[in-house]
């Protein structure tokens, strides 16, 4: 967004569910220069971490929200001036005393998003129309015997918003509850232990948008469904050989390199063609079967800070080269911050490949509102029985990999999820090079 020869950047619109973002790092300084589309800044929502590029040339000549910050999609982040050396225009007047109050508490309505009818109040004495307060604000402050009064208010005319009595209370000690009627007890109550004060030995981070967000659904998953997890071992001796001798041909002529990954992809896809509500969901009493794949894979971002899922959008078309390549998209844009949001919706089942650090089992929580998510794991040499040409059981070392599904026992039960593992290990344990 331009402004003469100012260019603003400001938070931009990360999806229609995302209403704010953390700025998290800012990758140039004041005085430096940035190129159009250069990446600026870093910003963190409760979906994806990304990179956001510059709208315009020339200096960055203010940073308005710090990082760590918080805002709203649309808010002010920084200035780029048009030239080097260019400063930033100065801030407009404050607003004048408001001389039409209807128009005012139209326009204060609006903010909150809620339609307001005035309260009659003895008239501020800056003139503006903080007086007046939203239903919503007002109920909110009577529940915590607040003053909206006494709340300093971010709206228009210093209005008080939502946002600001929510913070108001929860930066507030809680008001002592009305005397009630005394009650006979033998029980000494306890009063609530106040927050433990961090020790010298301790390091405290606030949580970031991401972290949130992933702490939340993981609690309403496990809320919401009933976990169960069934696992199964595959021997992958006939995957081993192909993926050798595929591996060079597909990273000299395609640049891609194939993973096991992309084998328990291709075949994942395949049996859910088999077991249709293992890539179904519940809404309500209502079965929900998706006649496409979308395949969700959960990367894990660098040093532990965050997960995230992105979806390879009808997988059901791909052969293992195409999965091959979009797995590894995927993942390359998600460590790089490259991802949308429309990149992590849609999915209508998810693979978590935790084997890639050596771990043998586990028992993964449903993306919701998918109804199962496969883990896939190390591929270990063990000893094997297995049978000779003559049908004798002999014993061999083959390499072994398990594999688990977690699924919601609202709708899938344990049979029909042992059916799909069966199925699935089949299709690993013969592969064939017609099914590339």
């Amino acid at each position: 967004m331009a402004t003469g020869t100012v260019v603003e950047v400001v938070m931009p619109q990360m999806g229609v569910s995302v209403s704010e973002g953390t700025v998290t790092k800012w990758l140039k300084s004041v005085g430096d220069h940035v190129d159009a589309d250069e990446p600026i800044v870093e910003i963190s929502t409760d979906k994806v971490d990304t990179e956001v590029p510059s709208p315009g040339s020339g200096t960055l000549s203010e940073i308005v929200v710090q990082e760590g910050e918080t805002v709203a999609v649309g808010t002010l982040l920084g200035r780029i001036g048009g030239e080097p050396g260019a400063t930033a225009p100065p801030p407009p007047p404050p607003p004048e005393p408001a001389t039409q109050p209807a128009a005012d508490e139209a326009m204060a309505s609006a903010e909150d998003g809620v339609r307001e009818t005035p309260k009659p109040a003895a008239p501020e004495g800056n003139g503006h129309d903080r007086a007046f307060v939203s239903p919503v604000v007002a109920r909110i402050a009577a529940e915590h015997g607040i003053d909206p009064a006494a709340v300093p208010g971010t709206g228009h005319g210093g209005r008080v918003t939502k946002k600001d009595i929510l913070a108001f209370v929860e930066s507030t000690p809680a008001a002592a509850p009305p005397a009630a009627a005394p009650v006979q007890s033998t029980v000494q109550s306890t009063p609530a232990a106040p927050p433990a004060t961090p020790q010298a030995d301790e390091v405290v981070e606030p949580m970031n948008a991401m972290r949130r967000g992933i702490a939340e659904h993981m609690r309403r998953s496990l809320d919401t469904a009933a976990h169960v997890t069934s696992a199964i071992e595959v021997d992958m001796a006939k995957v081993v050989a192909i993926r050798e001798k595929l591996k060079p041909e597909f990273q000299r002529a395609y640049g891609v390199n194939l993973t096991y990954l992309a084998f328990v992809a291709r075949a994942t896809v395949d049996t859910l063609r088999e077991w249709p509500w293992v890539n179904a969901e519940l809404r309500g009493e209502s079965i929900v079967t998706h006649r496409t794949v979308n395949l969700g894979f959960a990367v894990a971002l660098e040093g532990g800070k965050g997960l995230i899922v992105p979806v390879l959008k009808h997988a059901e078309g791909l052969n293992l080269l195409g999965m091959a390549r979009g797995v590894a998209d995927l993942a390359e844009r998600a460590r790089g911050k490259k991802l949308l949001p429309d990149d992590v919706q849609g999915g209508t089942f998810t693979i978590t490949n935790p084997g890639s650090f050596g771990t043998f089992h586990g028992t993964p929580v449903i993306n919701q509102p998918q109804s199962g998510i496969l883990g896939t794991y190390a591929v270990v040499k063990r000893t094997w029985v297995v049978q000779d040409e003559r049908g004798d059981d002999t014993i061999a070392i083959r390499p072994i990999m398990n594999l688990t599904l977690t699924y919601d026992h609202r709708l899938v039960d344990g049979a029909y999820a042992g059916g799909f593992l069966r199925d699935m290990r089949a299709k690993l344990e013969t592969w064939g090079e017609s099914d590339y």
